[in-house]
């Protein structure tokens, strides 16, 4: 029977025969159609996964090598980044049908190393939503409470992995969206340094906020799809140079760190009193792993989300507005109408509500007269923020704070509140507003049974140090 632990158990399971790339192939293709109920998957590649698990077990047999650092390793991708020939729609009904003409740079390198795509995940429409209940293929359920968000954007892709449907997975993040739904997944959720992995191929929200992540349970298989995937790219010219380092070789860290944490984020009233609890007696053992732990003066708390919201949307006005249902996708077919009107008719149809309301709102704050008052002003909240995140860098290694202010919520409960919804990026966005590394790690477990993350945070370009600590806080 077989069964998935870490991509370094099952690469040993395959040299040694005891297992192969297709009977990993079927293992999840069974679980999947088992889990339908999740809807995690938007679509499945059976057929393509398997004749690909042929061709690499084939490939074992006549070398006696495996193909690649990812040989076999079943990956599943959101419904945002494009995989030649198959669909990719960003879970909206405006690119309905819509078919990816070539691979985005991370796909490409993932079946370089010789890994298997087996499917396509849920998401809130265009990677806007804090709990994929945006998507226009339905809701994706929490598999450990099926009345509970699994959290977003990148919902399906935490779940593929959560309920063992795949052995890891990509998913974005512009403002939260993988560590939040791996906090509320209980699963491990990583966003490397902007720039840090390529953009190419994948759908746009906010250019200058999204970033690739990555889900798993094991650092170590994190680390090395980082390094698979990782590194300069001639066709995104926001890819970092810096030479990507060998992460797969990472052994946790014993070297004591100083750590920084913002103190009124922890005592922010919106923050849950059992995370509260949780997260500050957990200090008492980082301190006992050799740890220094000091509160860090930050003061710019009450800006970030509010900024955050300001500029992505106004990213998210622009990016979108190239959907009018003239190339590709859903296109209004009322006979006789004007072009103006066609193109009103396709987009009020094609977009979901979400979208429309974000549309909406990055359109007036980049309208003349409120363009100084709101984008120009959130673009010199971004910058402080930057220039502060230097100097605390200067005292500090590590910085951690809770990845979200609650576990995860029932669905509906804060539908109707779109500003609470919001809120609840409070403790995220400042990651992407800075365009640093940061990391949400299963630890802890609420008193409503439900798991919560210590979300931890780097310097840029210091994934190596934010991995191996993260690897000796899980213990892996």
């Amino acid at each position: 029977m077989f069964s998935f632990h870490s991509i370094q158990q099952y690469h040993k399971e395959l040299i040694n025969s005891t297992t192969t790339c297709v009977a990993a192939v079927d293992f999840f293709l069974a679980r999947i159609e088992t889990s339908k109920h999740l809807n995690a998957y938007t679509e499945v590649y059976a057929a393509a996964a398997k004749e690909r698990a042929l061709a690499l077990d084939a490939a074992f047999t006549n070398t006696g090598q495996l193909s690649g650092p990812l040989h076999g390793v079943v990956i599943a991708l959101k419904d945002v980044i494009c995989y030649k020939d198959h669909t990719v729609t960003a879970a909206s009904k405006i690119l309905k049908g819509f078919t990816a003409t070539y691979n985005a740079t991370a796909v490409e390198r993932l079946l370089k190393a010789g890994a298997i795509i087996i499917g396509n995940c849920n998401c809130d429409e265009f990677a806007m939503g804090s709990s994929n209940e945006n998507s226009c293929y339905g809701k994706t359920l929490n598999a450990l409470d099926n009345d509970r968000v699994p959290g977003g954007s990148s919902g399906g892709s935490a779940v593929a992995v959560q309920a063992g449907l795949c052995m890891a997975s990509l998913g974005s993040d512009t403002g939260g969206s993988v560590r939040q739904p791996a906090d509320f997944c209980g699963i491990i959720g990583f966003k490397p340094t902007y720039g840090r992995i390529s953009r190419y191929g994948l759908i746009a929200y906010g250019s200058s906020f999204d970033q690739i992540g990555i889900f798993g349970t094991q650092i170590k298989d994190i680390a090395l799809i980082l390094e698979v995937i990782a590194g300069q790219d001639d066709y995104d010219a926001t890819v970092a140079t810096e030479p990507v380092p060998a992460y797969s070789t990472l052994t946790a860290s014993n070297k004591p760190l100083k750590i920084g944490f913002f103190e009124e984020a922890l005592n922010h009233p919106g923050l849950d009193p059992v995370i509260h609890k949780g997260i500050t007696a957990y200090f008492t053992d980082l301190k006992a792993m050799g740890h220094t732990v000091e509160p860090v003066n930050f003061g710019l708390l009450d800006y970030i989300v509010p900024a955050y919201y300001v500029l992505t949307t106004a990213e998210a006005s622009s990016n979108l507005s190239r959907y009018d249902g003239v190339k590709y996708g859903y296109r209004d077919n009322t006979p006789g109408v004007e072009l103006t009107d066609f193109y009103k008719n396709t987009r009020s149809a094609g977009f979901g509500r979400e979208v429309k309301k974000r549309i909406l709102l990055g359109t007036f704050v980049l309208s003349a007269g409120y363009f100084d008052a709101y984008f120009t002003q959130a673009q010199k909240v971004r910058n402080l923020l930057f220039e502060k995140t230097k100097l605390i860098f200067k005292d500090f290694d590590i910085l951690i704070l809770p990845t979200v202010p609650s576990t995860a919520f029932k669905f509906g409960e804060k539908t109707d509140d779109p500003i609470a919804m919001y809120l609840a990026d409070i403790y995220t966005v400042y990651a992407n507003l800075t365009g640093i590394p940061a990391i949400s790690l299963p630890l802890f477990r609420h008193d409503n049974g439900m798991p919560y993350g210590l979300q931890a945070m780097a310097n840029h370009f210091s994934e190596l140090s934010l991995l191996q600590l993260s690897q000796q806080l899980l213990k892996q």
